[in-house]
């Protein structure tokens, strides 16, 4: 009789504990379950200038093996994502998948701009975000020309078209572009990186 009351306690307990781990599982606030992996992420590319007030060299090979350090230093996440994944090439360009829609923002971690971030506002779901020439300094970034910003979604149309909405992309005004499925095919490439000035003074 004893026995068998044990038995039925030990399995009561078992199940009970079953209920509890798979009730506490189903529990995420509101703030965990907007990152939870999206049915149309955004990609977000584009690539490293350089850090600001960095000590430039005018000598070609001294000023890019200290980018190539630098670019090998510096690492870069998502906040509050889970899924996002991407890296950052030799050259300094980047890419990160599966980034959030409307709001996120892209940390890196550079020597000399720890914790440096740029925040998108207003992304649309599936659109791909093209980012050059982007500046780290410490707990920010900026762009040095936010005029080749693009915000590109794809649509059925025949020719990239302004949609008349707007995102916000590193403190800028961007304007979303209705865009071609065929001119996104790079959308899961590294960017190349458009020219290089050794002796440029970031600030």
């Amino acid at each position: 009789m004893l026995r068998d009351s044990l038995f039925f306690v030990q399995r009561f307990l078992a199940i009970a504990l079953l209920l509890l781990a798979a009730c506490g599982g189903e529990k995420k606030t509101a703030d965990e379950s907007i990152y939870l992996l999206n049915r149309d992420p955004v990609s977000v590319r584009g690539w490293i200038l350089d850090v600001a007030d960095a000590k430039h060299s005018g000598t070609l090979e001294i000023e890019l093996a200290r980018r190539a350090e630098l670019f090998a230093s510096t690492s870069l996440w998502v906040e509050n994502s889970q899924y996002s994944s991407g890296g950052i090439a030799g050259n300094g360009a980047f890419i990160v998948l599966d980034v959030p829609p409307m709001n996120a923002t892209i940390g890196f971690n550079a020597p000399g701009a720890q914790t440096a971030k740029l925040t998108m506002q207003g992304v649309p779901g599936n659109a791909d975000v093209f980012i050059p020439d982007i500046i780290l300094e410490p707990n920010g970034a900026k762009v040095a020309d936010p005029k080749k910003i693009l915000v590109r979604l794809p649509a059925g149309v025949d020719k990239q078209t302004p949609t008349g909405k707007f995102a916000v992309v590193a403190g800028n005004r961007v304007p979303i572009l209705a865009t071609p499925l065929s001119q996104l095919t790079d959308r899961r490439e590294y960017p190349a990186p458009a020219g290089f000035r050794p002796v440029a003074t970031v600030k």
